[in-house]
């Protein structure tokens, strides 16, 4: 099974690249975020032709917004993260789909809104902390796939790109990202790459060219669904297309 997770910075704007990705990798299942478009907006005919049935989580307002496109059967599970009855931002969303739980996730930037807008991100790792540990005392195969915001060591970004104040690399940051993965979730591409994982976003203007990035869209995987793990890819073709997102897609397979 190849697993996927691409934050498109725009689903209508980006449909063509997310094709072409489709095309190039035939992925099973790929969670999108950032779709900045209501959920009845999201161009989800544009794939359909190509296999993919898609199911949107949008919300107004030209915000956030998450997504699953999938060639393989799948269940909604959840459509929100659980522990945020006031919370209605758009960047969860849970499916069943081949023998596993898998979320796509775009957690919380934390760098805008001052010190609430920071809160709401521990806030919000915490209450996927608590989703993540609820399935594994269910053992229950979980995966947890996105844009974490998060660069959980000074290894995942390039030097200088990140100043030590923020949000992606604060100390408390990832304190609660290793609360995650101490439950048993392993980082998939770490696991694949444990001295040189590749990075998975370049700012616009010349951080791509200049190869300044960071490592912020990870795949959490618990422990049965790690023991499958065959390979990963991070596309930068994509990052190198016209008008492409600033993040490139990354592709996970599990063996069967």
């Amino acid at each position: 099974m190849r697993l996927g997770t691409f934050n498109v910075n725009s689903g209508r704007k980006r449909m063509p690249h997310l094709r072409r990705l489709l095309e190039r990798h035939a992925p099973d299942i790929v969670f999108l975020q950032e779709l900045k478009c209501r959920t009845e907006e999201f161009p989800a005919m544009e794939v359909a032709d190509l296999g993919y049935r898609c199911h949107a989580v949008g919300q107004p307002g030209g915000r956030n917004g998450v997504a699953v496109v999938s060639r393989i059967p799948f269940d909604v599970v959840d459509e929100a993260l659980p522990g945020g009855e006031e919370d209605t931002h758009a960047r969860f969303v849970e499916v069943r789909a081949g023998g596993a739980h898998l979320a796509g996730i775009y957690l919380p930037n934390g760098n805008s809104g001052g010190a609430e807008g920071y809160a709401y991100k521990l806030r919000w790792m915490e209450r996927l902390r608590a989703r993540v540990a609820e399935r594994l005392d269910a053992f229950t195969p979980y995966a947890v796939l996105g844009d974490f915001n998060v660069c959980p060591t000074d290894e995942d970004f390039a030097p200088g790109a990140l100043p030590p104040t923020d949000a992606l690399a604060r100390p408390e940051t990832r304190a609660a990202y290793r609360a995650i993965t101490n439950l048993g979730m392993t980082d998939a591409l770490r696991a694949l790459h444990p001295k040189d994982a590749p990075w998975t976003y370049w700012d616009y203007g010349p951080a791509f060219e200049s190869n300044r990035g960071l490592r912020i869209d990870h795949a959490l995987l618990s422990a049965g669904l790690a023991e499958r793990l065959a390979g990963a890819t991070v596309d930068v073709v994509a990052r190198s297309e016209e008008s492409p997102s600033d993040h490139a897609p990354v592709l996970f397979d599990l063996a069967d």
